[in-house]
């Protein structure tokens, strides 16, 4: 990057610089006249100087100039006014100057804005352009928060200031000049004056502003170093509970906490110090204008209107001053802030622009071999992880890399991926050095996967598609608004020096997959997850997962037919007692009492959860149906028996699993309820009180929890008060619930909870596990599968895909790689968060699924356990950072090598 600020600002906007300075040119010319008109309306039709006669009038705006060889030129012979129509023409005119003025700082401002924004994100996006072209190495030795930090924070100052760069200093010494000129026109000692306490504020302000740009600069790093390390501390959270280290990890924030406030603090004392100086210097001025001004006027050495004139002028001269030194203090302060970012993103061996352009035309197959010439690697420290190794891959060919422990095989792999850089020799494609090779062929003919996985927030599908979003290849089509706003954002994009991309169109390479488009890449994308052992978990996160039925109308219009078909299959299998149905008229025991009251799922915040117990319709439901002092006594005794059998237990002893109605966190706060409840009668409790008692039955399930609470009677009188809570549902809740009905969609509900439409008997241990595998066999039976994958693919993974198990990411991170459907295959031990069984198993998934339909992709698989090494080609053999051993499985096995040693 440039390492002037200036130039960097000057070069980019160079032509909008000398637009906004033209512009403020120009406006000086009102602002000069808003001085001068003061004098003329208090010495003429004020004080009635031209007006010392009865009926005299004076010439008003009379336009003439004296021109070259023309000699006096009148335009507008003007207007002549008595002393009453000048005081209120000269006043209109004030009052026009005043608009015109206002026009101008408006008009200055906002441009200045929109060219500050435009180059802020001009800098924001060079940045990260730039971190997209770091070297491996680099990300070993940055914080990934303290560079989100720069581009974000950092930068920003600069986007008020790139604006101001030219125009302020312009704009506010121009107003600065022309007042002081003005004041030196009317008296040339008050003009002195004034020239003098300015150039005292000059000479000490920007001085003692020095001390504050170092401890802005002071704050600026150390607020950097907390948000990495606090970055560090979210990243490694796990590492801090398991070895007790919080209380440290608080220390260290507390201490840099501590280093921040005494800079803040040091800050503010500095900044209102100057303040204090350069207002006492701003108000010393008016003192002696008024002082030596009233007494050259009382002399008869100066008029009244000049003195008003001079004071008025020079309330505009503080201002303008103030600003500009602030304006110089800004100017230091980006400055040094700007430098520190280009300190840090100024790296060597960046990757060339050229190996990132964009292509949106099919890269060309790699059909030459990929080899490793004289291969040495280091790693950050400098240790060698690989010295002179030479090797060939051939096109189709699999290759089994196996190594001692720190051998060099993982390394191997990340060299051929390009995510370490060689120390020395080179990976060549044919004669090609891959280094070289644009990302449009290698990011597209070389797949890679690791135990490492990345994934962003996102659907699974976003991140299972992500290896194919190389470019915009679909336009999206844009009409009406759409299209100006379009138009809009790519002129905006060019002129801050963005890339136009829409991120809106499909950049999906469906063709790459094997696909025609978004209908069937599902079809092509099914077996790679079958492969790699994902696609049972995505159908479990389908079937938990609500359903849009816009966008799943297949599933949503054959629901019955799949409750038909569960039910059938479970009176085949004589198990027609694991799924209890909701049935309108009857009790069901396997669902909570809340459940059987609402018979429906609550869709608005008024009836879900703690509000329910709160709800005065449901109340009065309640109490009609006799069962509001029920329910009461009912939460005391299921409170009261919840305290006796769980206060003493660990808050995280498993029972509390089991325990739906009360956490451990809240037993001491209903032992206290209790107390204060104990001898009081319903009525005289609190309506707070009732509710979060009564709130304790609604989530009571009598097989589950077994308090012998719940008699016929008792489940009786519930299945009344659900008939009576819809025959009086008012209009403003009839959108918050919506009830079960055994012919519809439930689109509040869960898909299993729509295909059970019920609930799975408490009694069978085993019953979750063996319903999810019938239903999933109803699925495949009825075609629906991949209808029910789709819906799955829709689930957020989160934040680096934390809400996906380690074995889940790594899985999904294999089949985003054999997706592309490469030249290339690289592996480097994918799957250690898989039991070694779960492996092997996968390994022969993948090596059959990515040769089939007559694909040959050549792949080099780093493998956890080498007896799997028999199902590939080759074996490779690493030890101590050097190749060791090359041949077949057969050849290494029978010999006395490290491969051997390794099997054994």
């Amino acid at each position: 990057m440039e390492p002037s600020l200036a130039r960097y600002i000057w070069t980019h906007t160079w032509r909008q610089q000398l637009w906004i300075l033209l512009v403020v040119g120009v406006s000086m010319i009102p602002y000069f006249l808003s001085f001068d008109l003061p004098k003329l309306i208090v010495n003429g039709p004020i004080q009635g100087q031209g007006f010392e006669t009865p009926g005299a009038t004076q010439t008003f705006m009379r336009i003439a100039f004296d021109l070259p060889l023309l000699g006096e030129t009148v335009f507008f012979s003007g207007l002549q006014l008595d002393r009453e129509r000048t005081l209120f023409a000269l006043s209109m005119v004030f009052l026009v100057l005043v608009i015109i003025n206002g026009l101008f700082k408006f008009y200055i401002n906002t441009y200045k804005g929109r060219l500050g924004e435009r180059m802020l994100r001009r800098i924001r996006f060079a940045l990260v352009d730039l971190v997209l072209r770091f070297p491996p190495a680099q990300f070993k030795r940055v914080k990934s928060a303290e560079i989100a930090t720069m581009v974000k924070d950092e930068v920003e100052p600069l986007g008020g200031f790139i604006g101001d760069a030219f125009v302020q200093p312009a704009l506010l010494g121009g107003q600065a000049l022309t007042a002081m000129l003005f004041i030196m026109i009317q008296n040339f000692w008050l003009g002195l004056i004034a020239l003098g306490i300015v150039a005292i504020q000059l000479a000490i302000i920007p001085r003692m502003r020095r001390r504050l740009i170092q401890l802005g600069r002071e704050r600026q790093l150390t607020a950097r170093q907390l948000s990495g390390r606090v970055g560090e501390i979210v990243d490694g959270i796990g590492a801090i509970h398991i070895h007790d280290t919080s209380n440290y990890e608080r220390a260290d924030i507390a201490a840099r906490l501590g280093r921040i406030f005494k800079i803040r603090y040091d800050l503010y004392q500095w900044k209102f110090l100057v303040k204090f100086i350069n207002n006492f210097l701003a108000q010393v001025t008016p003192f002696l204008f008024y002082l030596i001004g009233g007494y050259l006027a009382l002399q008869g050495r100066l008029d009244v209107g000049q003195l008003v004139a001079v004071i008025a002028a020079y309330k505009d001269l503080p201002g303008p001053l103030k600003d500009l030194i602030d304006w110089d203090q800004a100017r230091q302060d980006v400055q040094v802030k700007y430098a520190q970012v280009v300190e840090q993103f100024s790296i060597d061996h960046i990757v060339d622009a050229r190996i990132q352009a964009v292509s949106v035309e099919s890269s060309r197959a790699l059909d030459a071999p990929l080899a490793a010439v004289n291969l040495s690697l280091v790693d950050d420290s400098g240790a060698k992880l690989l010295e002179r190794v030479s090797v060939q891959i051939k096109p189709g060919e699999t290759v089994a890399v196996v190594g001692t422990a720190a051998g060099g095989a993982e390394a191997f792999a990340e060299a051929f991926a390009r995510l370490i850089w060689p120390e020395s020799g080179k990976i060549v494609s044919g004669n090609a050095d891959l280094l070289e090779l644009p990302e449009a062929i290698s990011g597209r003919r070389l797949s890679y996967a690791s135990s490492d996985a990345f994934l962003s927030q996102g659907t699974l599908r976003d991140n299972l598609l992500y290896g194919l979003k190389h470019a915009p290849l679909t336009p999206t089509s844009y009409d009406g608004d759409g299209a100006m706003q379009r138009n809009w954002e790519i002129g905006e994009a060019r002129k801050a020096g963005n890339p136009d991309f829409d991120l809106n169109s499909d950049w999906v390479d469906y063709a790459a997959a094997g696909a025609t488009g978004p209908d069937d890449i599902l079809m092509i994308a099914r077996p790679v997850l079958d492969a790699v052992a994902l696609s049972r978990d995505i159908l479990d996160f389908g079937l938990r997962a609500s359903v849009d039925p816009s966008r799943h109308s297949e599933i949503v219009a054959r629901i019955v037919e799949l409750r038909l078909a569960l039910r059938e299959r479970l009176a085949a299998e004589e198990l027609s007692g694991l799924v209890v149905p909701f049935e309108p008229g009857a009790y069901n025991q396997q669902a909570t009492v809340g459940e059987n009251l609402l018979f429906g799922t609550a869709t608005g915040p008024e009836l879900a959860g703690k509000a329910l117990a709160a709800n005065p319709y449901f109340l009065s439901v309640l109490k009609s149906a006799g069962l509001d002092e029920v329910l009461y006594a009912m939460g005391l005794e299921i409170a009261g028996n919840a305290i006796e059998l769980f206060s003493d237990l660990p808050p995280d002893h498993p029972f509390f699993q089991q325990l739906a109605f009360m956490t451990a966190d809240e037993i001491p706060g209903y032992k206290v309820l209790l107390q204060k409840l104990k001898g009081r009668s319903y009525a005289t409790v609190s309506e707070e009180d009732r509710a979060q008692i009564i709130m304790l039955s609604f989530a009571y399930i009598e097989p589950r929890h077994r308090f012998g609470l719940l008699t016929e009677d008792l489940m009786a009188r519930i299945v009344d008060a659900r008939s009576r809570f819809y025959e009086g549902l008012p209009a403003g809740l009839a959108g918050a619930i919506e009830r079960y009905d055994p012919m519809r969609f439930s689109t509040a509900a869960s898909l299993m909870d729509n295909v059970l439409f019920g609930r799975i008997g408490h009694n069978h241990p085993e019953g979750p596990d063996r319903i999810r595998s019938i239903v999933r066999e109803i699925l495949d039976k009825l075609g629906l599968e991949d209808e029910v994958l789709s819906i799955g693919l829709e689930f957020n993974v989160g934040v680096g895909g934390r809400r996906l198990t380690g074995a889940q990411r790594q899985k999904l991170d294999l089949a985003r790689a054999l997706l592309k459907r490469a030249d290339f295959i690289i592996l480097n031990r994918p799957l250690s968060a898989l039991d070694q069984r779960a492996q092997d198993q996968i390994v022969r998934n993948v090596l059959k699924e990515a040769k089939r339909d007559g694909r040959n992709p050549a792949i080099i698989w780093v493998l956890a356990n080498p007896a799997v090494a028999q199902l590939f080609d080759r074996v490779i053999v690493f030890h101590s950072g050097e190749l060791v051993e090359d041949g077949t499985h057969a050849t290494l096995s029978e010999g006395n090598g490290i491969f051997r040693g390794l099997l054994s």
